[in-house]
């Protein structure tokens, strides 16, 4: 089991940065590929970013490339999400999410943290 805690959210204006931080812990050495993804109140989940716990490049939904960076430091078992130039339309719970290598999709969840950009 691998058990992950989302830290960093808050209230912000439009144009300000957040960094947010995911703590990996348990079986941290399964993870194959760590993602972030949001939810915004009364849609659907969605992709954000994704990146490989060993590394390789970065993915990112279209709707935030250049704004965000996603980025892990797989030593410390930590990942994070650098926001800058948010928008309003940023604001929802952000979610880190984990997938093992022979899994078809994430395996493990965190709790969320929410953002919220005021205009």
């Amino acid at each position: 089991q691998v058990q992950l805690v989302e830290s960093g959210g808050g209230s912000v204006q439009s144009g300000d940065s957040l960094r947010l931080s995911c703590a990996a812990s348990g079986r941290t050495s399964s993870i194959y590929t760590m993602g972030w993804f949001r939810q915004a109140t009364g849609k659907e989940r969605e992709f954000v970013a994704s990146i490989g716990w060993s590394g390789g490049s970065p993915f990112y939904a279209d709707s935030v490339k250049g704004r965000l960076t996603i980025s892990r430091d797989s030593a410390k078992n930590m990942g994070y999400l650098q926001m800058n130039s948010l928008k309003p339309e940023d604001t929802a719970i952000y979610f880190c999410a984990a997938r093992r290598s022979w899994s078809p999709q994430y395996d493990y969840w965190g709790q969320g943290t929410q953002v919220t950009v005021s205009s």
